[in-house]
């Protein structure tokens, strides 16, 4: 069956860096597109960052570009955010999602905090 299974989150301080991983299965990753979003308490879910199947066209949020990079390998079904110089407004879960399907993963928790 279908899967999308982010990892990499956690706490981390203003400033630093975390890099999340989606491991796809189910499906012809190569084939599709690939997007990151995220969702704060009590607010909308908002597009972070996209990649063509690919991989040679991103598209960035303009609240994080400059700071984070969307990347993929299609040889390990896997998509990257890796985000740098993390801000308190970071804070989100954040969830990847693959375009061909319509297909979101179950999320993981990015906390920016002293």
């Amino acid at each position: 069956q279908v899967q999308l299974v982010e990892s990499g989150g956690g706490l981390v301080q203003p400033g630093g860096s975390l890099r999340l991983s989606c491991a796809a299965s189910g499906f012809p990753f190569s084939s599709s597109a690939m997007r990151w979003y995220r969702q704060a308490p009590g607010k909308e879910r908002e597009l972070v960052a996209y990649i063509n199947s690919a991989g040679g066209s991103t598209i960035y949020a303009d609240s994080v570009k400059g700071r984070f990079t969307i990347s993929r390998d299609n040889a390990k079904n896997t998509v990257f955010l890796q985000m740098s110089s993390l801000k308190p407004e970071d804070t989100a879960v954040y969830y990847c999602y693959a375009v061909l399907l319509v297909y979101w993963g179950q999320g993981t928790q990015v906390t920016v905090s002293s």
